[in-house]
């Protein structure tokens, strides 16, 4: 029996510092990069993974389309494609 526990214990530590210190951050960073890329506003400027600058034109479900560049091309990208919203909202209070 001692040695069971023994064995199990650490492991159950392990576990535990492991959820702390890696997993549960990551979930809260996840939920609140979803909060941001739900909020998203026509008129917003936004910037894409790819490094791509723009101003949201139009949203639909999954996509949105941005314009970008002097010349106002248009682009459509994905929702998830979406890194940073660079425009600040009166709503957008930080939490702390």
């Amino acid at each position: 029996m001692g040695m069971l526990v023994s064995t199990i214990l650490p492991m159950a530590l392990l576990f535990l510092v492991f959820y702390f210190v890696l997993i549960r951050p990551q979930r809260k960073r996840d939920k609140e990069t979803q909060r941001m890329r739900n909020s998203i506003q026509v008129g917003d400027e936004v910037i894409t993974a790819g490094g791509i600058v723009g101003l949201v034109v139009s949203i639909k479900e999954d996509t949105v389309v941005i314009e970008t560049g002097g010349d106002r091309s248009k682009i459509r990208i994905k929702r998830w494609a979406i890194q940073q919203n660079e425009t600040v909202h009166d709503d957008d209070t930080p939490s702390k």
